[in-house]
């Protein structure tokens, strides 16, 4: 059959016609509209099915998917390589109804939450679940988000890296951010409030790098629900994480600690606000090499900052230009110290008020070695400087500093808790060859 002019074009149309999805819906200068794929804020249904094909399409294309204010029903979302989510702060409500987590993500690239407000609603998530929940995940961001309400952990990184700013995550169950096995997060400008267990966790499942940077963020009433002796109740926790640096932060009424730097080598904690401690505010334990503890302001703790467990290898720490105060213990005699230290650490410039037992701490026992404390202000505490004289220990250097009422001695020597010399700034001090003691000013 002779194919003319007309039937020709009818063809060269009905090809592209099936070269081009009928259903593919338009893209606006920012992105893709959700409504687009019967996706309705306020619907009382359960929306995950459309959502999540709304979801998959962006991500396909690799733009925006578009959100516009209401509250949507969902649960058990997946997000692939290329995911944006993007809401009207404070107006985008995400509600959890079903599924593991509200959203996840894993072995993906490329993902970004921005201006949601996701919502647990107290409703409980499996064990170590979070709401929004992302394994392996690279270049991942979430901003200017709002969590609230997680029955589990708020948000959890599991080996990821990207960052987290800007972000409000309250009322958690568990914890408001768990980041494990991730490399070179940033944590900045955030506000967690209210969590159950702890803040924001930067771990390891083996000691090695982290770099992650946990800035400016506001930590406010932790509490420790599932109780423990620290494990629990902290704002802030490294755990086998090194060079993590946790700088500038407000941190107030914490169960435990503000920061808690465990097994966490070359962590530098700088220029943090604290108050209203349960326990030891700052801590760099157990077997760490490499702690900076400088320009902090702890008020209002039962032991301000603790440089400690040189028996577990805990080593190598400077403390300066710190300012602890208003100290107290439900522990006489075994807690209340301003600073403790053990380990190859140089304490200086630092100024203590109020301290229970000691102002400054050198050693627990034999464990003190290479110990230098000058250039201190303790007034107004029990002791001024509590120094390890047991058999063993090392050399400690206490020069140029100034004590002021300091009730029980201005330097006195210890066996664990006992005391066992007058003030060594007075007299006796050549009793103890490893202790160089001068220049000090007691009044």
């Amino acid at each position: 059959m002779p194919i003319d002019r007309r039937s020709l074009l009818l063809g060269s149309l009905s090809a592209a016609a099936l070269a081009t999805p009928a259903k593919a819906a338009p893209l606006s200068t920012f992105g893709l509209d959700a409504a687009h794929f019967g996706v309705r804020p306020g619907a009382p249904d359960d929306q995950s099915a459309k959502l999540q094909r709304a979801i998959d399409d962006a991500a396909q294309r690799r733009v925006p998917l578009l959100l516009a204010p209401g509250v949507y029903r969902a649960g058990d979302l997946k997000l692939a390589a290329g995911s944006r989510i993007l809401g009207v702060r404070g107006a985008t409500r995400l509600i959890y109804t079903h599924g593991p987590s509200l959203l996840s993500g894993e072995r993906a690239d490329s993902v970004a939450l921005t201006g949601l407000t996701l919502d647990g609603g107290g409703r409980r998530l499996p064990a170590g679940r979070a709401l929004a929940h992302f394994d392996t995940v690279k270049a991942l961001r979430i901003a200017e988000c709002d969590i609230v309400g997680a029955g589990g952990n708020g948000i959890t990184l599991q080996g990821c890296d990207g960052d987290v700013t800007h972000a409000t995550i309250t009322g958690t169950a568990d914890n408001a951010l768990f980041c494990n096995d991730n490399r070179g997060l940033i944590i900045a400008a955030n506000t967690v409030r209210q969590s159950g267990n702890n803040g924001i966790l930067v771990w390891q499942s083996d000691k090695r790098y982290d770099g992650t940077l946990i800035a400016d963020n506001r930590v406010e009433d932790t509490q420790a629900r599932a109780g423990g002796s620290g494990q629990n109740g902290n704002a802030i926790n490294v755990f086998r994480a090194g060079n993590v640096i946790v700088r500038g932060n407000h941190i107030r009424n914490a169960a435990f600690s503000a920061i808690r730097g465990n097994s966490a080598s070359d962590i530098q904690i700088i220029g943090n606000n604290c108050t209203g401690l349960g326990e030891v505010a700052i801590y760099s334990e157990f077997g760490f090499q490499g702690a900076v503890i400088a320009d902090n302001v702890v008020d209002g703790t039962e032991t301000g900052i603790s440089v400690t467990n040189f028996n577990e290898g805990g080593r190598l720490a400077t403390v300066r230009g710190n300012i602890v105060r208003n100290l107290r213990t439900n522990r006489p005699g075994e807690a209340g110290d301003g600073i403790a230290v053990e380990a190859d650490t140089v304490v200086s410039g630092n100024v203590v008020e109020g301290a229970p037992l000691a102002g400054i701490a050198a050693g627990w026992g034999p464990a003190m070695r290479n110990v230098v404390i000058t250039d201190n202000v303790v007034r107004k505490s029990a002791l001024g400087v509590a120094v390890s004289v047991v058999a063993g220990t090392g050399v400690a250097v206490i020069a140029n500093n100034l004590f002021n009422e300091t009730a029980g001695g201005a330097i006195v020597g210890m066996e664990w808790h006992k005391k066992v010399t007058g003030d060594l700034a007075l007299a006796g001090a050549e009793r103890y060859p490893n202790l160089r003691i001068s220049g000090n000013q007691v009044s």
